[in-house]
């Protein structure tokens, strides 16, 4: 049997990189279970795709989510911030009744 996500990888990502601007790309691989190959090439359509600059801090990247940029959907006329803040506020709700 297969298993799926409702979630692409690269909205995984997002959500790892929302979480903690200043991680590894070593760290995206293993939250979102993916090579660290795999996991650069997404964050590179990201930026290429303005949603995440990278900035160089020292040995360290450190990304900005370009929250004002609108998903690039014809279905879905948000942007990203917003999305975001949609996927965080239910996994906060999630997490506080299974706290209960």
């Amino acid at each position: 049997m297969t298993s799926w996500s409702f979630l692409t990888t690269h909205a995984r990502v997002l959500l790892t990189i929302a979480a903690n601007p200043d991680i590894r790309l070593r760290d995206i691989a293993t939250a979102v279970d993916v090579t660290e190959r795999r996991a650069h090439a997404i964050v590179t359509d990201l930026a290429e795709g303005g949603y995440v600059t990278k900035h160089r801090i020292g040995r360290r990247n450190r990304y900005e989510i370009q929250t004002h940029r609108q998903i690039n959907d014809d279905l879905i006329k948000l942007a990203i911030g917003d999305v975001l803040d949609l996927l965080n506020r239910t996994s906060n709700a999630t997490a506080n009744i299974d706290d209960e």
